[in-house]
């Protein structure tokens, strides 16, 4: 999904994005009972091959394995490092919600080629994605989170036995306690029809958009000007904006060269605006709502703006030559850093 970028040709751009999911654990799926041989009782101790989670290094797959309980229930085990170059724990205490974004958006490429049959090098068109975390169980432990993530798919299109569609909800738990829940939908294009799509894109090497004055690392929630995608802008308009800025050697933003800026970096932009107007040290993007409306081109700046409409929200559009690219509502909190534990930014 992610790693080929995003598109949206369904959505209609004035309409306002849904809550974000419910984090009450009632609400959530039930666990499942996974019978696979490979199932939670023998959890893998290594991660799935990263041609299935479209990631061209190892290092950058969350994922080790999968059981299917039902035809379109799957039982999906991953684990989170305590230490990432990118998804840096937040107050050193708490997982970045970015590495748990990650992680879901692995599961639909996952899922589509190992349950699915979708053959590698299919597109994966991307229309929206939420997720929602408790942050109070986000805490790093002494050793990397082992994660059960009970997934079911929905809106299931076939033409024939290829899939061309789906949706599908995620909720991730660690030792039986719900850490995160996610919703995924996205579209499956053959590379034919993507050539046809795209080739004027696909002849063009991806070159990266450095304008002057990035913010500082300190004020988007990143420790390396290397990681930071927003620059300074003196567009007047209300609530903020800045110029989107990424450099295409960035190994975790950029793992494979695409024709397109691919979805995470829209995602991290994103993050960064909701941190930097959120005026407090140690901030999480608890939860995201987004959609998707076109591909976002190399070559022509992209714009983020960026305005608070809640106590702990924050909504966050990019614009590309006047059009809008995609759509994000980030959910916000804070960490305290002594002792362990929440408070709303």
């Amino acid at each position: 999904m992610i790693a080929r970028g995003f598109m949206i040709t369904t959505l209609d751009p004035t309409e306002q994005p849904a809550a974000p999911p419910s984090t009450d654990r009632s609400a959530a799926t039930p666990s499942m009972s996974c019978v696979c041989p490979d199932g939670p009782g023998e959890r893998l101790t290594s991660t799935v091959p990263r041609e299935l989670v479209h990631r061209a290094a190892v290092a950058e797959v969350f994922l080790t394995g999968m059981c299917r309980p039902a035809p379109d229930r799957f039982h999906i085990t991953a684990q989170l490092p305590r230490g990432h170059s990118f998804f840096t724990p937040i107050a050193g205490t708490h997982y970045d919600p970015m590495m748990i974004c990650e992680t879901i958006r692995q599961v639909g490429s996952y899922v589509a080629h190992e349950a699915y049959g979708v053959p590698l090098g299919h597109q994966f068109l991307l229309w929206g994605l939420d997720y929602t975390t408790v942050p109070e169980h986000l805490v790093i432990a002494d050793t990397p989170a082992d994660l059960d993530l009970d997934v079911t798919c929905s809106e299931i299109r076939m033409r024939g036995t290829q899939l061309q569609a789906l949706r599908y909800a995620v909720v991730m738990r660690q030792n039986g306690v719900v850490i995160a829940t996610g919703d995924v939908g996205y579209t499956v294009t053959s590379p034919a029809v993507y050539r046809r799509l795209r080739a004027e894109q696909m002849g063009r090497r991806p070159m990266p958009s450095l304008p002057s004055a990035p913010l500082v690392p300190a004020q988007v929630g990143r420790h390396s000007l290397f990681d930071v995608v927003l620059a300074a802008t003196t567009q007047a308009t209300t609530g903020a904006t800045w110029q989107l800025r990424y450099d295409t050697r960035h190994p975790v933003l950029f793992d494979h060269p695409g024709d397109h800026l691919p979805g995470m970096v829209l995602l991290e932009a994103a993050r960064q605006a909701a941190v930097a107007l959120t005026p407090a040290p140690a901030v999480l993007p608890v939860s995201v709502v987004s959609t998707y409306q076109r591909y976002a081109e190399f070559g022509i700046p992209l714009w983020i703006h960026a305005e608070r409409t809640g106590p702990a929200t924050v909504r966050v559009t990019g614009t590309q030559s006047g059009e809008e690219v995609f759509l994000a509502v980030v959910g916000t909190g804070q960490v305290q850093s002594m002792p362990f534990g929440m408070m709303t930014a």
